[in-house]
């Protein structure tokens, strides 16, 4: 959202580094003001069992009530202290009295598809809401495999064009408990375990790292889902693929590129002005050699935008150039409401899918779902929560300045 016009004043224009650092700093400030403006909640969710067994004996309690904690919270899935039927009275009333909660909200609404995708908001705390998505897919005997997409932000700063989460505004990152709760609340939806775990919600997980890896953390030691079904996606944010490749994790990095080139990127993705194509290129190859695992690039495909075989060709130039070898995930947009982007005849994708496979890329062309469930990132929390979110910046640059 753009600030009034300011009365005009002759100055000579500053060097455009220098007015994208001025603008970066101005929507830093703002989005830890929103931040401060919701302080985390003393939650249990997302502890590990030595930090729970450390706040029975902080509380007066013996060591092995944390693992109790740890059993209520993980298997049984207490939603709130009173439900801690298995630990004493007194206990309880030391955890609600020195401010702990369990940390799991209440599922605001939930809509299912006719292909079985359930997408879920839960309201938070502070009544914002927020949106996951469970995916399932199914064999003979059930569902084999369920897939949670799961929020890292309570909206998103970076506004790509085509997306409907940026549309609704931002408002703060995302807590670490408020992660791992989406995971639980789809397992309760489905009443079956998930398998697997995508960061690709409403949302940059790396302008939220440090929550995103506390919440990896949990999922993967408490919850017991393994390091590769997990997916962290990015849209790019500078210096941000080095610290996380410095955490050496075995899950996939999974990168939005949505165009082959500079130009056409910054028309689609907004931030990339201040992330170029070839310095995040850089980082993706370097995040392979630091981690041994390869990057998977997200392409949205928009008609008669990113589309045509040349698009195609750039882009498989662009991967052979950067080392080659990568796999690329197709994405036929999946239209919201207002949106003058049009999804892609299936002709025109799989002219694009022969296009990168004559050039020996690896590619895959991901089955939409939810159409009919607003299943798109933030469609369905729009249409709930009317007024717009905090913006992130009063200026028309997005915060790139990861929490």
């Amino acid at each position: 959202m753009r600030m009034a016009a300011p009365q005009q004043v002759h100055v000579r224009a500053a060097p455009l580094a220098r007015a994208l650092r001025t603008r970066v700093a101005a929507a830093t400030a703002t989005a830890t003001a929103a931040a401060s403006a919701s302080s985390p909640e003393r939650a249990l969710l997302g502890l590990s069992e030595p930090d729970l067994r450390q706040l029975a004996v902080d509380l007066g309690q013996q060591s092995y009530r944390g693992k109790q904690l740890h059993d209520l919270l993980y298997k049984s899935r207490a939603k709130q202290i009173q439900e801690f039927s298995h630990v004493p009275k007194v206990f309880r009333e030391a955890l609600v009295g020195a401010g702990w909660k369990v940390g799991r909200s209440p599922v605001h609404h939930a809509v299912t598809a006719s292909d079985g995708t359930t997408k879920i908001l839960l309201k938070l705390e502070d009544n914002r809401l927020i949106e996951t998505v469970g995916i399932p897919v199914d064999d003979d005997k059930g569902p084999s495999r369920l897939t949670a997409c799961v929020s890292s932000q309570v909206g998103c700063p970076l506004r790509c064009s085509f997306c409907a989460t940026g549309k609704g505004g931002f408002a703060r990152n995302l807590h670490a408990h408020e992660i791992v709760e989406q995971v639980l609340a789809i397992e309760e939806t489905f009443q079956h375990r998930v398998t697997n775990v995508v960061f690709m919600g409403m949302g940059e997980p790396m302008l939220n790292l440090k929550s995103v890896l506390e919440a990896h953390r949990c999922l993967n030691k408490e919850l017991k889902i393994g390091q590769r079904m997990i997916t962290i996606s990015t849209v790019g944010v500078p210096n941000t693929i080095k610290k996380l490749a410095s955490h050496k994790l075995q899950s996939t990095l999974a990168v939005s590129l949505h165009a082959p080139n500079q130009k056409l990127r910054e028309t689609i993705v907004p931030s990339a002005k201040s992330y170029p194509l070839e310095a995040l290129m850089d980082d993706c190859k370097n995040y392979f050699l630091e981690t041994g695992r390869r990057v998977s690039f997200e392409y949205t495909l928009l008609a008669g935008i990113n589309d045509a075989k040349e698009h195609a060709e750039e882009l498989a130039e662009l991967l052979h150039t950067c080392g080659g070898g990568y796999h690329v995930n197709l994405i036929p947009y999946n239209p919201i409401q207002g949106s003058e982007y049009k999804r892609p005849y299936r002709k025109v994708v799989q002219a694009f899918v022969d296009a990168l496979e004559a050039r020996k890329i690896t590619v895959s062309v991901r089955q939409t779902r939810g159409l009919d469930a607003n299943a798109a990132c933030g469609q369905l929390r729009n249409e709930f929560q009317k007024n717009p979110l905090l913006e992130s910046s009063p200026s028309s640059e997005p915060n790139l300045v990861p929490a």
